[in-house]
């Protein structure tokens, strides 16, 4: 059937307007100061360029191996597990909004501080608490989104705020690719300055607010916690949580080194590449999660888990342009992640309420930290003595194996009902 030139232009026009609605929709409703945290967790991320380029630091500017950079990569991660046992305990205990402020602040002065530490052992060292002050930050910023977003809405809140770090993040991949090509140290004093920025944004734009949810909603407040550690069905999700985060942020530690050494691709390019993931990110995950809403959760981690997984094999399957095939990956991968880890990180908040909320945001972001450990090592590991090739099959296998059990838990979910307080 043939369609008239004004018929055209009017099925063009219509289908215009209706994805302008969508992304309106799909922001609509949202509380002001979820917008005033994204805008601080924006400025921190803006500045994310020590992490990313943490392993090609190690070997391309301190001259190391890539399994004694992965072992750095390992420090962070060991640090990461430490600042997220603890700032969960101190978010309960002493508010999120003190804990984000200090974070923010000694972080920014830690990152400034590596950057002077040439020895090997000294930049561990200096890796390990650097990563335990900036960590404590998470599970303080999972329990503001929480705190400062409405109970109908905390899915697309969280969403916003995962926007505005990728967008952040998109932004400092790309700047921190061409400051590498000049200067690996500048990296860390962009990175420290952000952080204090952050802070300063907190300090004087974000309203202190320590128990939002009681006054927003009828339901009685335990008179003390459940511990998350009682939740076995939580504690099986974040099993499964870390072995995604270790196939997951292969992108952090092994790929930079594989898109280098092995596709011969430049600084430069591989910033584009990683902040590729941050733009499409920022421009289509709150409109997916908005359409996704009603959906099982565990069921959209599942594909989302399965997807990463697969972006990596790519790397065996394809075998045209290098830059081509970089760019590829990174699109399917954020595919991967949008349809996983903003429905992640709403299932835990489901499962937990405003006495507990620090200690399960402090497993979830422990499940990270440890992906980042044995992500990094036995990844660099693989590669190193073994071949890229075999990693990213490895990274496929068990994407797929850890899917499949995120759907035998969709299955069993009804079976693990949120547990309750009793009262003291």
């Amino acid at each position: 059937m043939k369609f008239s030139l004004q018929e055209e232009f009017r099925f063009i026009c219509n289908m215009h307007a209706r994805v302008i609605n969508l992304y309106k929709v799909s922001f609509a409703g949202l509380n002001s100061n979820s917008w005033l945290l994204a805008l601080v967790q924006l400025v921190n991320r803006a500045g994310t360029m020590v992490v990313p380029f943490m392993s090609m630091y190690m070997t391309q500017h301190i001259g190391v191996s890539i399994t004694k950079a992965g072992i750095v990569m390992a420090c962070f991660g060991a640090g990461s597990i430490v600042g997220a046992y603890f700032g969960g305990k101190l978010t309960d205990k002493f508010g999120f909004y003190n804990l984000m402020l200090c974070s923010l602040l000694f972080g920014g002065i830690s990152y400034i501080i590596l950057s002077f530490l040439q020895n090997y052992f000294l930049i561990c060292t200096g890796v390990f608490f650097m990563s335990i002050i900036n960590e404590s930050f998470r599970p303080a910023s999972m329990a503001a989104i929480s705190a400062y977003s409405n109970p109908d809405t905390l899915t697309r809140s969280g969403s916003l705020v995962r926007l505005s770090v990728n967008l952040g993040w998109a932004f400092g991949a790309a700047i921190g690719g061409w400051i590498a090509s000049y200067n690996y140290q500048l990296l860390f004093w962009v990175d420290g300055v952000t952080n204090m920025l952050a802070a300063l944004l907190i300090y004087y734009k974000l309203p202190r607010m320590l128990a939002v949810h009681k006054q927003k909603t009828n339901t009685p407040i335990p008179s003390h916690s459940v511990s998350p550690f009682k939740d076995h069905f939580y504690l099986a999700f974040i099993f499964l949580t870390c072995l995604f985060g270790i196939c997951f942020f292969q992108i952090f530690s092994t790929m930079p080194i594989y898109l280098k050494k092995e596709l011969l691709l430049s600084e430069r390019e591989i910033g584009w590449i990683m902040g590729l993931n941050g733009l499409l990110i920022a421009a289509f995950e709150m409109i997916a999660v908005y359409s996704l809403e009603n959906v099982n959760r565990l069921k959209l981690i599942a594909l989302g888990t399965f997807i990463t997984g697969f972006s990596f094999v790519l790397f065996n399957l394809l075998n045209y342009d290098a830059l081509a095939v970089g760019i590829t990956s990174s699109v399917v991968i954020t595919v991967g992640e949008i349809f996983a880890m903003p429905f992640m990180l709403s299932f835990f908040m489901k499962r937990s309420n405003p006495t507990n909320i620090g200690q399960y945001a402090s497993l979830y972001t422990m499940s990270y930290s440890v992906a980042h450990i044995a992500g990094s090592s036995v990844g660099s590991a693989v590669a190193d003595h073994y071949s890229f090739q075999i990693l990213w099959w490895c990274v496929g296998i068990l994407s797929s194996l850890v899917a499949l059990a995120f759907l035998y838990m969709q299955k069993r979910e009804s079976k693990y009902p949120v547990l309750k307080a009793i009262h003291a």
